[in-house]
């Protein structure tokens, strides 16, 4: 049997035994390579795969084969990459995984997890998929998989939410004991064990510390860099730490910086951070943003319809940080409203939105600074260079700089075509051709763009 049929029967069968989530992170984009010496070749995306996929699902994977093929197969988990060149001898055999099917624990109701935050919303793009697929991992099987795991990023780019989902995947799908808590929340609670009681004493105080972090089967923290300068808390944090991972209860933290960069904490608490597996979170793309804020519009039901220019100047103009994405899309609403109910356009966010964006960009827009300089060049306004205008002094100007932005910057055709007053994208790709076949014969004109260049060179990429 051809083996992309094959493949194609195992994927269509394991979905009836899979969540859609479970089967979207893990297996929707896996292939069979092929079929040898008793061995099958399972080509996965990333590294994450082979672990989780051997330890969590080689019985259910194995036993589908046999009922497809009648055989039964070792399974030997490989990138992509590693097909060339692939060896195949006794040295690749991978030993099959039971998987145990122990007695769960007495149910405990989950503390602090906001519902909200699940898997299923959270948007998976390219800047944060191995994020999203090591935090389901430890979902699906805590404390066996990665202890501790560790995820780092800058504020708004989804650790809170992928903490959250972790806790909420757990509490729907196992009756573990969970306590989700921000490190201040820890540090006002290790500050009440000095409490004294009617005894005059701090027993009660402590037993009720020790019991809610310690007689639990996942902790997650929140920001853990705010531990810093409090050299008792973390003390605390430490025998805490050490007694939750003696007993291989699933730990999870979260900070604004890698472990290394923890100056403040205690190197033997950094070193702890490191035994399992740190995640970096990274900012979201053009694309993923996108689609952020497409599917924020569709969540908050609204009724005026916001166009597709509209979507891609938002996320041409606000940085990464996914609440400020979600928070343009507020005030374009209310602003639309205080206007009479207008209908929402280009030239309405562009008004809605310039204070915001003024203050919410994270990062220089290098769009508008090669505006500003082909604009200063042959001296006519970026007012200009942005409008619809078409006269020959306005219109190469403007072809030039969509070349330049498109050569520098390497941004989408459609948020060059935003920046510059909401061209279509096809507009951008005749400009950037046209440029990129006159230099070639237009010695003067190839001049120009280098000496545009030079003067742009600071953002140059």
């Amino acid at each position: 049997m051809n083996v992309d049929i094959l493949w194609s029967k195992f994927l269509d069968s394991i979905k009836d035994d899979l969540s859609s989530l479970s089967y979207s992170t893990w297996f929707q984009d896996t292939k069979l390579y092929r079929l040898e010496d008793n061995k099958a070749y399972i080509v996965v995306p990333m590294p994450i795969h082979k672990k989780h996929l051997m330890d969590n699902y080689s019985e259910l994977i194995s036993n589908k084969l046999i009922e497809i093929t009648g055989t039964t197969y070792d399974l030997v988990f490989i990138l992509e990459e590693e097909i060339i060149g692939l060896e195949l001898d006794e040295d690749d055999k991978e030993e099959p995984i039971h998987i145990s099917n122990e007695n769960k624990p007495k149910m405990y109701n989950s503390t602090n997890l906001k519902r909200k935050y699940l898997f299923e919303n959270f948007i998976v793009g390219n800047s944060n998929k191995f994020a999203h697929a090591a935090a389901l991992s430890v979902a699906e099987n805590p404390g066996n998989m990665y202890n501790p795991l560790f995820l780092y990023g800058n504020s708004g780019l989804g650790k809170t939410h992928l903490m959250h989902a972790i806790g909420n995947y757990i509490v729907d799908n196992s009756e573990k004991r969970v306590l989700y808590v921000t490190s201040d929340q820890f540090i006002q609670d290790f500050i009440g064990t000095n409490k004294k009681d009617e005894n005059d004493t701090n027993f009660n105080y402590v037993e009720f510390f020790k019991n809610k972090y310690r007689n639990i089967d996942v902790l997650l923290i929140d920001d853990i860099q705010f531990l810093g300068g409090a050299s008792k808390t973390q003390q605390e944090f430490f025998h805490t730490f050490n007694t939750l991972y003696n007993d291989s209860k699933q730990i999870i933290i979260s900070s604004d910086r890698s472990p290394d960069d923890l100056k403040l904490l205690e190197d033997r608490l950094r070193t702890r951070f490191c035994w399992g597996l740190t995640v970096n979170i990274f900012p979201p793309d053009y694309n993923l943003k996108i689609e952020i804020i497409k599917k924020k519009i569709i969540a908050g039901n609204f009724e005026k319809v916001i166009p597709e220019d509209v979507i891609e100047y938002i996320a041409s103009n606000i940085g990464p940080d996914v609440r400020q994405l979600e928070g343009s899309i507020t005030r374009l609403i209310a602003y639309s409203t205080i206007m009479g109910g207008a209908d929402i356009n280009l030239d309405l966010a562009i008004e809605a939105l310039k204070d915001f964006i003024s203050k919410g960009m994270g990062e220089k827009n290098d769009i508008q600074r090669i505006q500003k300089i082909v604009s200063e060049y042959f001296q006519i306004s970026v007012e200009d260079i942005r409008s619809k205008k078409r006269s020959s002094n306005i219109s190469f100007p403007r072809q030039i700089a969509m070349y330049l932005c498109r050569v520098i910057t390497s941004e989408s055709f459609p948020k060059i075509g935003t920046e510059f007053g909401g061209k279509d994208h096809s507009t951008v790709m005749h400009s950037v051709e046209k440029i990129e076949n006159e230099i070639k014969v237009n010695k003067d004109l190839n001049n120009i763009i280098e000496k545009l260049k030079n003067d742009i060179g600071i953002v140059q990429k």
